[in-house]
């Protein structure tokens, strides 16, 4: 085990914010980043495993508790999201992916646990730079997972399978976008009167890649987001 490389403090580009409670601007690193990290100092001799996994009608949330095991150490912690939901019709746009969400937050607050991010949480931290647009308003993925109420600093997202122990290490669940997610928000910037190329241009500054190249857990973000404005 690599201890230096672990608790190593990322550099400013890898370090996101999001909104947290009362309106607190949180740092964050995504899921391949702590991936990334953890396959250095360990030489990607590590697992990760859903143990088990809830979903909370009562709170409109999933909560999954995860495993990191490394080096003969084991470290366990909850992860949760918000479902996802339509605006219309209160339907779920992807449990899979709220689950996969979920799993990330645990796999990030895990790795904390190994010093992987500590100093995000440190208070002589250096602030990374705000996302915003030239209205002064934060982007549509500026505070992106505050609905999720995902501890970022995890968002990427991992495997949320529930129980499936055997889950690779490079399956983030950070797929690309699906047609669904795709669709719904194409449908949500019509209803705003936001051009694509204006959302394109708000997807590069706050995930690097236009609309049709972000992960499904941005995707998940964004939807938040718009739904919000």
């Amino acid at each position: 085990m690599n201890r230096e490389l672990l608790e190593k403090p990322f550099d400013p580009n890898q370090i996101k914010q999001r909104e947290g409670n009362f309106g607190k601007m949180l740092d964050y690193v995504e899921g391949h980043s702590i991936i990334h990290r953890l396959n250095n100092a360990f030489e990607a001799n590590w697992s990760f495993a859903i143990l088990k996994h809830e979903i909370l009608q009562e709170t409109d949330e999933v909560v999954v508790l995860g495993e990191l095991s490394a080096n003969g150490i084991v470290k366990t912690q909850f992860g949760s999201s918000k479902i996802t939901r339509a605006r219309e019709t209160g339907e779920m746009i992807s449990l899979a992916d709220d689950l996969k969400a979920a799993a990330t937050d645990a796999l990030k607050k895990a790795a904390t646990l190994l010093g992987v991010g500590l100093h995000l949480y440190s208070s002589d931290k250096h602030p990374s730079k705000k996302q915003s647009t030239s209205d002064g308003k934060h982007s549509a993925g500026s505070n992106a997972n505050s609905r999720h109420g995902r501890n970022d600093g995890y968002r990427g997202s991992n495997d949320g399978n529930g129980g499936n122990r055997s889950r690779s290490n490079n399956d983030t669940g950070n797929g690309r976008i699906s047609s669904k997610q795709h669709k719904y928000i194409l449908d949500l910037i019509k209803e705003q009167g936001m051009t694509k190329s204006q959302l394109n241009q708000q997807c590069v500054q706050a995930y690097g890649s236009v609309l049709a190249h972000i992960s499904r857990h941005d995707a998940s973000s964004l939807i938040d987001e718009l739904l919000a404005l």
